[in-house]
């Protein structure tokens, strides 16, 4: 029988695991606080190397953990069925929504819709749908994480590998998906130990100094995991290398972020239901910053701008992740869809 996720064993049926949901919100903090700081790195090397830092562990953690929730896919009816109301619907509502705003931000007013090339953030959902369809044959192999990383280091080699479903972040991001497949609550309750906590420490602080000395020396393309080594300008060898060393230090630095993570409930633990629409709609503000000019004044480039910069997209995340927010666009981001399926037959009759 499956052991139950971390905490759950003492919590009533369900109930939400709070560390899950806090290690969801900071992530999503994380991101959005990520995207909000990329006009502000220009000639900035303090802010580049923290961005580095960031940019290393935030997206292999929420993607660790999706993968871990992802456990139970199995491909019957109802777990389809919620791929397409919770992944499928959302990326065609937001990739359609994310065009038209673009055309007005970005000024591209030719942008045509295509749901094959995710624009902006919803390259996600259309890396869940791959990850989480392909569940039953990474649940099925021997040693899925080594492969699921040659596959990503492979990946790497190849610049004909399109953009079709942002296919080259699909690949190489894989392997933290993967992984969180492979993961039991044990091995969570490993990084949540006082010893861990305090490795935590000087292990961040090594690897932000790391991240500053290597400011213009590595290149932040490699965080994203969007491109070959051939279209980044590199020899092909160094794909499959960086690939394994990205994966080795970013799984270091996901541990030490986890390891400070509260396990008990806090005030944001309830947004941690939230993050996908934290995910979403934070975008949309992000794009229109800059089209309004809201880092054209010289004071938001120096130190108390790029504080008040990450005080207002942590505060905009989080008001978009709470439960007022999720009321009012249920509709777009987690629909019922109930007209479109057959209802399921009720398995306690014989």
């Amino acid at each position: 029988m499956r052991t139950p996720p971390a905490g759950t064993r003492d919590r009533p049926p369900g109930q939400r695991d709070a560390f899950f949901d806090n290690a969801k919100y900071l992530a999503i903090v994380l991101v959005a606080v990520g995207h909000a700081w990329e006009p502000l790195l220009a000639g900035n090397r303090a802010l580049t190397g923290l961005y580095l830092l960031v940019y290393a562990f935030h997206m292999p953690a929420f993607i660790l953990i999706s993968g871990y929730f992802s456990r139970g896919f199995d491909a019957a009816p109802r777990r389809v069925r919620r791929l397409v109301t919770g992944v499928v619907v959302p990326y065609v509502v937001f990739e359609v929504a994310y065009t038209f705003y673009t055309r007005w931000t970005d000024q591209a007013w030719d942008r045509p819709v295509s749901l094959m090339e995710p624009l902006y953030l919803t390259w996600f959902l259309a890396a869940l749908f791959v990850w989480r369809l392909t569940t039953p044959l990474w649940r099925g192999l021997r040693h899925p994480v080594p492969v699921a990383l040659l596959v990503a280091m492979l990946a790497t080699l190849s610049p004909s590998i399109g953009k079709d479903l942002d296919f080259q972040r699909v690949l190489q991001f894989l392997p933290y998906f993967v992984l969180g497949l492979c993961l039991e609550p044990e091995h969570f309750r490993r990084v949540r130990t006082r010893r861990m906590r305090i490795v935590a420490v000087p292990v961040f602080a090594a690897a932000l100094a790391a991240a500053y000395l290597l400011v213009g020396v590595v290149r932040t393309s490699w965080l994203y995991h969007r491109d070959s080594a051939p279209a980044l300008g590199e020899p092909a060898w160094y794909g499959p290398l960086t690939t394994l060393a990205l994966f080795a230090v970013s799984l270091l630095l996901v541990a030490c972020f986890l390891a400070w993570v509260p396990a008990r409930r806090t005030w944001f633990t309830v947004l941690g239901a939230g993050t996908l629409y934290g995910y979403l709609l934070h975008g949309f503000v992000a794009q229109g910053a800059k089209f309004w000019g809201w880092y054209d004044p010289a004071w938001v480039h120096g130190a108390v701008g790029a504080l008040t910069v990450t005080a207002v997209a942590a505060a905009v995340v989080t008001v978009l992740c709470t439960p007022p927010v999720r009321r009012v666009l249920r509709f777009a981001v987690e629909p019922e869809l109930s007209w479109v399926f057959r209802k399921e037959p009720d398995s306690t009759r014989s």
